[in-house]
């Protein structure tokens, strides 16, 4: 029975973009609609196109009605896109996720890495980590200026990319990467940089973690470069708590991350700014097994009871963690070595969403 709320309610936007998105998206929804018994406050869901369904219909793959609706949400869950197949900005091929980073200032990317019972991974030990990556500047062309791209050909066989490292957006993801640490039992955070070449850049980044970490004296902090991170994250990632660093070595680095722990189709992500926040699958679109019915919902859920937490709502999100640990060593889609389709997996964790709750 639907608990009474005495609160106004959630309000949250999906938006299920291209490829399996929509497949995924009405996964979530599903998974959503089995928790929300055990939320606090009652749930509204609006849907709108973004994508080429949204390019089709009014010529631009995210209109400005869903601009604006994703303002108006306390939360948005955000199908993957195909955006390097759209056409140029100037054609109305917006990226989604780009343009509601930076509307919404979105300035982290929250993306845990752990292993799951019954999923293949690559690394033999057990860990959990969390990157967080800075999302708005760095080498992000689409995101790293007020106006215009962050990179340009003054001449045919001259390309040059700007690297934009703030003091405010450096000091602001230490201090996300710290609170998160202290928050969720981590004793380490670990800046990850390349200092060594990019002296200026990088060197303020360093400045502004050390000047936060100096405000936690009870999580170790320590720093490492890029490259060096890599191979310790093969070597043994469970020496690590929270990596903060700049957008491009997040990026890359979660993704390593996740393969360790058994692929992106197992990872979370959660974009979180000052008002607003945006659930978002680690993985892309997948266009080649699109509309086939066998695509791995997993990633999206995750980051819909990383949205629910945020939001307050942290019963409905260890339900769904919960509920998805029991899932997995006996229910899989093929990504994982299974059998199951999206609608299999579905039922599975919906039969132990319903057990555990």
């Amino acid at each position: 029975m639907l608990q009474s709320n005495t609160s106004s309610p959630l309000r949250l936007l999906f938006l299920a973009g291209d490829g399996i998105g929509p497949e995924i998206t009405a996964a979530t929804k599903t998974v959503l609609s089995a928790v929300t018994p055990v939320c606090d406050r009652a749930i509204t869901v609006t849907e709108a196109d973004i994508g080429f369904r949204a390019l089709e219909a009014s010529g631009c793959t995210i209109p400005d009605s869903v601009r604006a609706a994703a303002k108006e949400a306390d939360g948005v869950v955000l199908g993957p896109v195909s955006h390097n197949a759209y056409p140029p900005a100037e054609q109305g091929g917006l990226n989604p996720s780009g343009t509601l980073r930076k509307d919404l200032d979105l300035y982290a990317n929250v993306r845990p890495a752990r292993i799951w019972e019954g999923v293949p991974r690559l690394s033999t030990q057990a860990f959990h980590l969390t990157v967080m990556r800075e999302n708005l500047e760095g080498f992000y062309a689409d995101r790293n200026m007020y106006q215009g791209p962050g990179e340009f050909m003054p001449e045919p066989d001259t390309a040059l990319a700007f690297r934009k490292i703030t003091r405010g957006a450096s000091t602001r993801i230490a201090e996300e990467a710290f609170m998160h640490a202290e928050q969720n039992g981590f004793s380490r955070v670990t800046a990850v940089h390349k200092a060594n070449v990019m002296r200026i850049s990088d060197g303020l980044f360093l400045e502004c973690c050390r000047a936060v970490a100096n405000d936690y004296p009870a999580i170790t902090y320590d720093e490492l470069l890029v490259d060096a991170a890599a191979a310790h994250l093969v070597r043994n990632p469970a020496a690590f708590g929270v990596i903060v660093t700049t957008n491009m070595f997040g990026d890359i680095l979660s993704d390593l991350a996740s393969e360790l722990s058994g692929g992106l189709g197992v990872a979370g992500s959660l974009n979180l700014g000052p008002r607003f926040a945006v659930a978002q699958a680690q993985h892309g679109s997948a266009p080649d097994i699109a509309d086939q019915g066998i695509a791995n919902p997993i990633s999206l859920i995750l980051s819909l009871a990383m949205l629910l937490r945020h939001l307050g709502e942290a019963r409905a999100s260890e339900v769904i963690e919960t509920a998805i640990a029991k899932t997995l060593p006996h229910t899989r889609t093929r990504d994982l070595g299974g059998t199951a389709t999206t609608q299999d997996f579905t039922s599975a964790l919906i039969g132990a969403i319903e057990v555990g709750s």
